[in-house]
């Protein structure tokens, strides 16, 4: 087994080498003897991996040391598809050298040529073509290598494969081919047999749409004249007018419209030929739309008008066109973003500038309340803010969660901005709803230098937000110990405390950063403050399972057994959630083992409780008392039995934990598991002395709590123990009784089996049946007429039927245990920037 798991990672090894480019790696696995022609599950080899990512030496060793050329992985790809799809060109050539099949084909029909065709690699097409490739072999869907490049608009390729095509032999893309060459004569040739002008590639452009890309008109009037569609609708529903737009072919453009182009045509996502004009800055061909009423006000399906087209571009004189034919310079997409918006975020300052001069408004509020002037300081466009404040954009405009623009600058690390706002007169205090300044911000996003600007420009250290954390915590929070210094210098106080009265300490000490937490103890933090839950800085680091804060915490003589509101000290809590290491450490440092909390707890009844064996250990070892009581008399054996911890039932039996310990109520804990159906617990009790008739004040056993809330297995497991089924409690009801009032018929049942008595009486001169009939168990009262022989169920003293009758229940466990949720205050820091 130990030789196959060998052989195995040394196959992942030598792929991985070849797949890094460590030739030396690859040798040395060569001089191991390693098949050559391995390969991963999806059946790429070591010459597949080299090939891909184009290392070209490996390639070499790998040919010259026999690997196989032609090897496929399981999709029927060799190393020549690998490297021609991912453009490798030395490898192609390498591997055609080295004998590697030009024309081979992959499973789906997929050749090398096709691959190269498919990712625009020109130069590797060129030399496949040369060597023998033949573009007409098709995929198994019947696309060729030149119709992928079409179909991806790999213009360059489409070039070479056109220029070294074979005639006729792939004849549907023949008459777009005579499209783009405009060749005319080919075209009539073509048309006279095929008889569809709009034939159609597989993107579903036809000729025409190839004609208005090129501009070739001589070819689009014999197209029109053979009946072709203007209106074609190709992939996305474009159509050649689109196209024509797009690249600026005003004469197609005028053909187009003179036979019947609709002006409107709207493609997939709502763009109309102007939209494709204005983005790609044909002031011509925008002109002439316009000239011929193309809709101006046109929206995309995000709402963006040919006015936000030209703004994207930086198309100042297609945006000038556009304006002069009165197109509403305000105009809003869906986020009620302008031209203006669109400008200042590609940071565009000719066409803001045209844009303002046209009277466009400065302040205009997006869906989100940003300004153009936010959308500039967010992406850094320094002089799109200067051209904005010199047009009145407002330095102080917020966004609808309170953002200014020194905000987002701050958050961005725009220093320039940050600086060039600020000699403007911006607020350094500003507060956002959340009250958070722009100091906060910069605090968040870990901007050391803006924190400086900003600070010597007046901001306030210690600017508290809405739950009152100041930028110390939250550069506490994220561990940026030059952000904690330089606060620090400028004078925040470090014991500065929240809301919930978490200091600067406290959220170092949670997040465990133990960098950030030395330097704000060497400057004074208090490691005694308290949160609102009563916890210490240690209670935290406890909880969180942060040893080296816990470390630093103690040998700076942090309190190791303070307490917590509940009483409870960090070792209860390293217990709680399971930190080992941090426990120990605190039974090192000489914590107590026997704290209690308010309801008596120790760490030992939390590790119980929880099932944590190791804590368990480590706490027992350290003198842990085993029979250490809580408020209400429960000992961590009570616990564990509850929750069915075989393991910790069985470790705290071996230190001496008394099995038959009552709690002030008389629980024992195999009360407690016969309550929770805990058999595999109650067998290692009972195994280790557990009274099988424990009675609890009320004289309850664990039979009696077994019946009361149905628990089968165990009913049976104590009745095969020698558990007396006759037994009564104070008010005399047997374990019969209990099984009757619960209506749990199958129970009642094997207590009969046993040779329960079903005339037994209560104090009140109840029997089971009694009971039954009282609460309507119809099952239960079948099972118990047979066998009762005393049949009053009311005598002039006794009640009537319709009285209620009082539910007995047994005694449980009533405490409050450790919430998981001790503390969680804090809460807003750990939330995210909009």
């Amino acid at each position: 087994m130990n030789t196959l798991q060998n052989q195995s990672d040394g196959n992942t090894s030598f792929l991985r080498a070849a797949r890094n480019g460590q030739l030396d790696k690859v040798l040395e696995h060569l001089k191991s003897n390693i098949d050559i022609n391995t390969s991963n599950a999806n059946g790429l080899n070591a010459l597949h991996l080299a090939s891909k990512d184009g290392h070209v030496e490996i390639v070499k060793e790998l040919l010259k040391r026999g690997a196989l050329v032609d090897s496929a992985t399981k999709k029927g790809n060799t190393a020549l598809h690998i490297a021609s799809l991912a453009g490798q060109e030395e490898v192609v050539k390498l591997l055609v050298q080295n004998g590697a099949t030009v024309n081979v084909q992959s499973q789906n029909g997929f050749t090398p040529l096709y691959m190269a065709a498919q990712e625009n690699h020109d130069n590797v097409v060129r030399y496949l073509l040369a060597n023998g490739a033949n573009q007409s072999l098709s995929t198994e869907d019947g696309f060729t290598p030149l119709a992928v490049a079409m179909q991806q608009g790999h213009d360059k390729v489409v070039t070479v494969l056109l220029e070294n095509d074979t005639r006729g032999k792939v004849r549907l893309p023949a008459l777009h081919i005579a499209a783009k060459k405009d060749d005319v004569k080919a075209a009539k040739l073509l048309l006279e047999n095929e008889h569809n002008p709009d034939v159609t590639s597989k993107s579903g452009f036809t000729p025409l749409h190839i004609a208005s890309h090129y501009g070739n008109q001589k070819i689009a009037k014999l197209l029109v004249q053979k009946g072709a569609d203007v209106n074609y609708a190709a992939k996305h529903n474009i159509t050649p007018l689109h196209v024509a737009a797009k690249w600026g072919k005003s004469n197609m453009v005028a053909l187009l419209l003179e036979n019947g182009a609709t002006i409107e045509a709207k493609t997939r996502d709502g763009l109309t030929p102007l939209h494709c004009a204005a983005r790609s800055g044909h002031e011509q061909v925008v002109d002439m739309l316009l000239e011929k009423e193309a809709p101006i006000s046109s929206k995309t399906k995000n709402g963006l008008a040919p006015l936000h087209m030209a703004a994207q571009g930086d198309h100042v004189d297609a945006a000038r066109i556009l304006l002069y034919h009165r197109a509403p310079v305000d105009e809003v997409t869906v986020d009620y973003l302008t031209a203006l918006h669109v400008a200042a975020h590609c940071g565009h300052v000719r066409v803001a500038k045209l844009l303002l001069d046209r009277q466009a408004d400065a302040n205009a509020r997006a869906l989100n309340g940003f300004t153009p002037l936010h959308i500039a300081c967010k992406k850094n466009r320094i002089k799109v803010v200067e051209l904005l404040l010199k047009h009145g954009a407002s330095i102080g405009a917020t966004t609808e969660s309170g953002l200014t623009p020194l905000h987002v600058a701050s958050f961005m690390g725009c220093m320039n901005i940050v600086i060039y706002l600020l000699q403007h007169d911006a607020n350094p205090d500003a507060p956002t709803i959340r009250g958070e300044t722009p100091l906060h911000l910069a605090a968040r996003a870990n901007q050391t230098d803006i924190i400086r600007i900003l600070l010597r420009n007046g901001a306030q250290v210690d600017a508290r937000a809405r739950e009152q954390q100041t930028p110390l915590h939250i550069a506490s929070r994220l561990g940026n110990v030059d952000i904690v210094m330089l606060l620090l210098q400028h004078g925040s106080k470090v014991d500065n405390a929240t809301k919930d009265m978490y200091t600067a300490l406290h959220i170092a000490a949670k997040e465990g950063q133990d960098e950030v937490a030395s330097v704000l103890i060497d400057n004074g933090a208090s490691i005694n403050s308290t949160t609102k839950k009563g916890f210490t800085p240690l209670h935290l680091a406890s909880k969180y399972g942060h040893l080296k804060v816990a470390k630093l915490l103690l040998q700076k003589e942090a309190p190791v057994d303070a307490q917590g509101k509940n009483g409870v000290t960090p070792l209860h809590v390293a217990s709680h959630y399971d930190h080992q290491n941090v426990a120990l450490l605190l039974l090192d440092k000489g914590a107590s083992p026997h704290a209690t909390a308010k309801n008596g707890h120790t760490p030992l009844h939390i590790a119980a409780r929880k099932n944590q064996m190791d804590i368990a250990n480590t706490l027992l070892e350290y003198g842990a008392q085993p029979n250490a009581e809580s408020k209400a008399g429960f000992t961590p054996l009570h616990l564990s039995s509850q929750e069915g911890h075989v393991d910790i039932s069985s470790l705290l039996l071996e230190h001496k934990a008394d099995p038959n310990h009552e709690a002030k109520n008389g629980l024992a804990p195999l009360h407690l598991c016969a309550q929770e159906d805990k058999v595999p617990v109650a067998e290692v009790l009972v195994k280790n002395g557990a009274h099988v008739d424990a009675a609890t004040k009320a004289g309850y056993t664990p039979l009696h709590i077994a019946c009361h809330y149905g628990q089968t297995n165990m009913v049976r497991f104590l009745l095969r123990n020698g558990a007396e089924v006759k037994s009564s409690t104070s008010l005399g009801y047997t374990p019969l009784h209990q099984a009757a009032q619960q209506g749990h018929t199958n129970i009642v049942n094997i207590l009969l089996e046993s040779n329960a008595d079903p005339n037994a009486m209560t104090s009140t001169g109840q029997t089971p049946l009694n009971i039954a009939q009282k609460l309507g168990y119809i099952t239960v009262i079948e099972s118990l007429k047979l066998v009762t022989t005393i049949t009053n169920i009311t005598t002039s003293t006794t009640t009537t039927i319709e009285e209620k009758y009082r539910v007995q229940a047994p005694e449980a466990m009533q405490e409050t245990f450790m919430s998981d949720s001790e503390e969680e205050g804090g809460k807003d820091l750990l939330r995210q920037k909009e």
